[in-house]
């Protein structure tokens, strides 16, 4: 279904009443070419695996506003994955409407989708980090930075005997992206990253 996941994970701060962790999943959209197909990655052995790689490509930060919930028993049909990856954040999963709108078409049954409270259908609600009262509803934000991802792949020129020039796939573009998410959450409780930011 071309479905991007990515999942967070948020060591709580006993002293300030928060669990061990807090899970957050997020899906979008994958767009053909954004990553480079597994069977080409099996195909080309990787030098030096335990080298820390640096990307070669820093893409511009992307910001999303997740504004819909996503229901974990039924989200199987949108991906298989995310009943394995989503599984601590089974409260706590968005995508977007845009998203939604694209899988909708393409057959995906839409129950399992919940619209949000916006800031433009609530005038009060505000964000997190903005917001004085700790069990208030807010909208919260999320940044993550993915440091390395396999983005393209590479082709390398050859010569041939009879001078004819050909292209083979040679190894694998890296790239880092930076994303930041926006959701609603019911109380702030569950957003006091936001406020330090």
């Amino acid at each position: 279904q071309e479905v991007k996941i990515f999942r967070a994970l948020i060591l709580g701060e006993l002293e300030r009443g928060q669990s061990q962790f807090q899970a957050l999943c997020f899906v979008t959209r994958l767009h053909r070419n954004e990553i480079i197909p597994s069977e080409s990655m099996a195909k080309l052995r990787q030098k030096n695996p335990r080298t820390v790689r640096q990307a070669e490509e820093v893409r511009g930060l992307e910001h999303l506003s997740m504004d819909v919930a996503v229901n974990f028993s039924k989200a199987a049909q949108l991906s298989s994955h995310i009943h394995n990856v989503c599984a601590e954040a089974s409260e706590a999963i968005y995508t977007r409407e845009e998203d939604v709108k694209f899988w909708l078409e393409k057959g995906v049954d839409g129950s399992m989708f919940e619209v949000l409270p916006q800031g433009s259908d609530v005038p009060e609600l505000q964000r997190c980090r903005l917001c004085p009262e700790r069990w208030q509803p807010c909208i919260c934000s999320y940044s993550l930075s993915i440091q390395w991802y396999p983005c393209m792949l590479k082709y390398c020129k050859s010569r041939d005997a009879a001078g004819r020039v050909s292209s083979y796939k040679c190894g694998i573009r890296s790239c880092q992206k930076g994303y930041t998410f926006d959701y609603y959450v019911p109380q702030k409780q569950l957003c006091l990253w936001d406020e330090e930011t």
